[in-house]
């Protein structure tokens, strides 16, 4: 596919912003690239050519700027992603926006080229990176407002917006973020593992909704609970149930509308291939299962399924996947959320955010409890 055909087209702007602000110019002197087994670091004094391949790795490749305590905390996320998000926010000149995240700055320069000048505001909870998006902004000649602060709680000094935009995943929505966002007004973030949401702020101000806008693999606000490992919650226990599942488990991880689907009605499931033929499943809590599954494109099927805890969590994807069959196979797309009830009230809908199927958002402070051995491994 040619590149030109990725720009989003309602929103030419992006295009355009991006060639006037470009990536590189937000990219710090040192980056980070996976090696198969840890980070290791990119100087651009020392190798510039490298240093450029990593920014420019492609429309569908993040660039790591920051990696804290051997895990990636930071980045300039990749293009792709970028475009589609500002595209669902339909931003227009003179809106007033707050931003979420601000990491290099170089998103908060592409909000800015379009709102105008002091029309954004960012909030970073970093200090330092703080310090650093304020440069690269100032240098670009961006007028916007860079504060130090949880993004949680939104900026409601500078409330209402018009607009608002977070570059990090959650898996509810903040009610401050609905509350400081004007009637009619648009609030796009990305929502647990997977995808990105354009909600609507309704006129009353009572409540938001809308739509899946796409994929998009955001890291989690800095403030939430890191999940545990796969090894941390088996700990070296033997399975204690064993059997075969009769169904090309491939899919769990080559359907992005399955894996969505999964997602939202086991949100604290983690399915993770660790293999051409293996998955490691966990309920970050006390609960595991592997499926060891066909080679390659072999015609069989059939998956030998291992797990242990209280769970059993193949049978539960099983009982997800069925549901998902039996609602028609909704793609990701198909799906929205909804925010009411002073935001105590949160649900996933597929089709029909009245009459089709709805799956609460689990509240993360009636969180399963973990197990002592679990907690210790932290």
């Amino acid at each position: 596919m040619d590149r030109a055909e990725l720009w989003p087209e309602r929103s030419p702007w992006i295009r355009r912003a991006v060639e006037l602000r470009p990536r590189h110019d937000f990219a710090p002197d040192q980056l980070w690239v996976w090696e198969g087994h840890a980070y290791t670091p990119v100087e651009r004094g020392l190798d510039e050519r490298r240093w450029a391949e990593v920014v420019y790795g492609g429309p569908y490749e993040p660039t790591v700027t920051q990696v804290t305590v051997g895990l990636a905390s930071s980045s300039l996320s990749c293009c792709s992603v970028v475009a589609d998000m500002l595209d669902s926010l339909k931003l227009e000149a003179g809106h007033q926006v707050l931003e979420l995240g601000t990491a290099t700055g170089w998103n908060a320069a592409l909000l800015d080229h379009r709102a105008g000048p002091g029309r954004v505001t960012s909030l970073e909870l970093d200090a330092e990176l703080a310090a650093a998006a304020r440069t690269n902004l100032d240098a670009a000649g961006a007028q916007v407002r860079v504060e130090v602060a949880d993004g949680a709680a939104g900026c409601p000094d500078g409330a209402p917006y018009d607009r608002l935009i977070a570059t990090y995943a959650v898996d509810r929505i903040p009610w401050a973020w609905v509350q400081q966002v004007r009637p009619g007004g648009r609030i796009v973030t990305p929502w647990g593992r997977l995808g990105h949401l354009a909600l609507t702020v309704a006129e009353d101000g009572a409540s938001a909704t809308g739509w899946v806008q796409g994929l998009a693999m955001f890291m989690p606000s800095r403030t939430a609970e890191p999940p545990l490992a796969f090894e941390q919650i088996r700990r070296g226990r033997a399975p204690q149930h064993e059997h075969i599942v009769d169904r090309d488990v491939r899919s769990l991880t080559d359907d992005p509308h399955l894996r969505f689907a999964l997602r939202v009605a086991l949100p604290e499931v983690r399915i993770t291939a660790t293999g051409e033929r293996l998955l490691e499943l966990h309920d970050d809590a006390d609960s595991w299962a592997t499926l060891t599954g066909p080679a390659g494109d072999s015609a069989g099927t059939a998956a030998v399924a291992r797990q242990g805890g209280p769970r059993h969590l193949v049978a539960e994807v099983e009982d997800a996947w069925d549901e998902w069959l039996g609602h028609g196979s909704p793609e990701l797309y198909d799906y929205g959320l909804t925010v009411t009830d002073a935001g105590r009230q949160q649900y996933a809908w597929a089709w029909d955010r009245s009459d089709g199927p709805r799956w609460p958002l689990p509240d993360p402070e009636a969180r399963r409890p973990v197990t002592e051995a679990a907690t210790a491994t932290r």
